[in-house]
């Protein structure tokens, strides 16, 4: 029977705030960095990652960490349509921090939060009859009322044919054995919790956890003798988690020595923050069984995703890709320390993208000095300059509406800058626009960055969602002094977007003095990727020839095939120039749009500042143009649409 999705994930989701200081207490954090939490739902997202089809079965509250839940698990790839908002809870936190090797403070911050109101009347046997297996944790076996909806669904799942999987994940404090600051203390023995596991263990058909974790199932010190008495309650798969040494697997009778059942090597790596590696060895697993792999390759599944999530901050969004985990079993790493490992990290990245972006028809009036130099001339100031860039996005939120077409790829957005656009910027955000700003110093060449806050430090202050543009006047003819500058500036680019989890922009303009030919970009790019940088964008002048096209395009596929692609600019060039590009760039699948800026609105700027446009006119000459554009963008890709299936 074929089901809706491999696996249904029940219980904790979170919103978890990790320390950025590492190597002190908890106490002394200084900035935390938010991301989705919670055991299942980091498996959730693990499986997602790995190619499964997951849904989440859970509570978040109504408010705006809810929403966080909710939104992150769909960008992810997780059903949501059994996650209920609960209109009096709210969604749980989690403090975490990495102190060293050995220690990784938290604290929960769960008493009476949303997941824990899940109840009986939250689970229906379609749901659960609509998932090949249904994952567990042992956090809500801790409380009655989710200990009820749990059983519930485990009786579903017994009579619709699904698979039950318990993560044990036992966490003393959440069953009320510690006091709520030892978060991290991780095996308290409590007979009554081990009688509690042991009412659920004969309903499944897949146990795990770490040795501690199977003490507690199995009543016992003894890890044999634990194992031996959750035979005795299930014929179920048994898989003990040993950390580096990877993991053990018992699929019959319990045998003399733990070193007798199917072991799973682990792989040698520096083990930087060891919380999620559970979820994520959870992940790798269900990944290979749900698909009824052979158990030693279920093993290395996971003993590998866990490897990766201990090199990394954070869980949920620390959990491989499926390309990013063939990639590690094929080549592996040069270091112990996968974090540093530049290709594993930059393929994570690019991998792990949660926003899809098929074909952009932006407006870029991100412009600086020409507005400044326009105002000037009019006698006016930069108040003057934000009113007209206020009406600029209006035209542009405008056509978005006129031109939006049911299934149609086409997404529009907006590049603009902080200077004269900060009271606007707020207004685009979070609303499924592609947003960029520009870093660069208008002019500078060498490259220069605009005079503020070092660029990481300014990054960290940006919307999540926004691009950092940078426009760099690079010729691959250059003197080497300065290329090397340039290039030093767009690995800084690189470096801050990165680490700010934003992607970057290139848009890269020969100078206008200089000769340039075909092989003039193509040329330029390769430079800037032999330097290690790769952007998840290229903004690029139209290509003269096909033949530059196939160029550009083999240059993005050999060095970084997971690029977003390349956006045209417009130069200021005029309707039937820009036509003539776009019928060139549209027969090659790496041009994904456009991004035009003073071909759309440089005749209404110059009539509004000297008074003979008003607002709504300029509104309406910047609107038509742009609809222009994209209707022009449009024609050109159906044309070649059979070329690009």
């Amino acid at each position: 029977m074929t089901r809706a999705f491999d696996v249904i994930c029940m219980g904790r989701a979170a919103v978890d705030l990790y320390g950025e200081q590492v190597g002190g207490r908890l106490e002394d954090m200084l900035s935390f960095t938010k991301y989705l939490g919670g055991s299942p739902a980091n498996t959730a997202v693990g499986v997602a990652r790995l190619g499964l089809r997951p849904a989440m079965l859970t509570r978040v509250g109504d408010e705006h960490n809810g929403r966080f839940v909710r939104q992150t698990l769909a960008a992810e790839g997780v059903d949501v349509s059994h996650v209920k908002t609960d209109p009096r809870r709210l969604t749980a936190l989690v403090f975490l921090g990495i102190q060293d090797r050995e220690t990784f403070p938290l604290i929960f911050y769960r008493d009476n939060c949303a997941d824990m109101a899940i109840d009986e009347a939250d689970i229906t046997g379609a749901q659960i009859a609509s998932a090949t297996a249904l994952l567990l944790s042992g956090t809500h076996l801790s409380q009655p009322q989710t200990y009820r909806a749990c059983m519930r669904a485990v009786q579903l799942a017994r009579e619709t044919g699904t698979r039950v999987v318990l993560d044990i994940d036992y966490r003393p404090v959440l069953w009320g054995l510690t006091s709520p600051g030892m978060g991290e203390q991780r095996f308290v023995p409590s007979h009554q919790v081990s009688a509690h596991l042991q009412t659920v263990v004969p309903s499944c058909d897949l146990v795990v956890g770490t040795e501690e974790e199977i003490h507690i199932a199995g009543g016992s010190s003894d890890t044999l003798a634990a194992l031996r008495r959750l035979r005795e309650l299930t014929d179920g798969t048994l898989v003990v988690k040993r950390g580096p040494m990877g993991c053990v697997v018992f699929d019959g009778p319990i045998p003399e020595r733990l070193d007798d059942g199917l072991r799973g090597p682990g792989f040698p790596v520096d083990v930087y923050n060891v919380l999620g590696a559970g979820d994520a060895f959870m992940a790798g697993f269900l990944r290979g069984w749900l698909k009824d792999e052979p158990l030693d390759r279920c093993c290395t599944y996971a003993n590998a995703c866990g490897a990766l999530v201990v090199s990394r901050h954070g869980c949920a969004p620390a959990m491989a890709s499926w390309q990013e985990l063939q990639h590690f079993l094929a080549v592996g790493s040069h270091t112990r320390r996968l974090r540093e490992d530049v290709a594993l990290e930059h393929l994570h990245r690019v991998t792990t993208r949660t926003r899809r972006w098929d074909e952009l028809v932006i407006l870029a009036f991100d412009h600086r000095v020409q507005f400044d130099e326009l105002a000037a001339r009019h006698g006016a100031g930069a108040p003057r300059i934000e009113d007209f860039k206020r009406l600029v996005a209006e035209a542009a939120r405008r056509v978005a509406r006129q031109e939006a077409e049911p299934g149609s790829r086409l997404e529009a957005g907006m590049i603009l800058d902080g200077r004269f656009g900060a009271d606007i910027l707020p207004s685009l955000t979070g609303k499924g626009w592609w947003v960029a700003r520009p870093v660069e110093l208008p002019g500078s060449r060498p490259l220069r960055f605009e005079p503020g806050l070092p660029l990481m430090q300014e990054l960290r202050n940006w919307p999540g969602e926004h691009v950092a543009k940078c426009l760099v006047a690079y010729h691959p003819d250059d003197p080497q002094p300065l290329r090397d500058e340039q290039l030093r500036h767009l690995d800084e680019l690189q470096c801050a977007s990165v680490a700010t989890f934003h992607e970057f922009l290139i848009e890269v303009v020969p100078p206008r003095e200089l000769p340039a030919d075909d092989s003039t970009l193509p040329r330029a790019m390769q430079q800037i990727y032999e330097a290690g940088i790769r952007p998840d964008w290229w903004k690029l002048p139209p290509a003269g020839s096909a033949a530059a096209w196939q160029r550009i395009a083999e240059m993005v596929r050999v060095h970084d095939p997971h690029c977003r692609g390349v956006l045209l600019l417009g130069l200021e060039a005029s309707e039937d120039a820009l036509r003539t590009g776009f019928e060139a760039a549209a027969a090659h699948p790496i041009c994904r749009g456009f991004a035009v800026g003073r071909s759309i609105f440089a005749e209404a700027a110059a009539g509004w500042f000297a008074g003979r446009l008003d607002d709504a006119e300029a509104i309406d000459d910047i609107a038509q143009r742009y609809a222009r554009l994209i209707r022009l963008w449009r024609e050109a890709r159906a044309g070649h649409a059979t070329s690009l299936v």
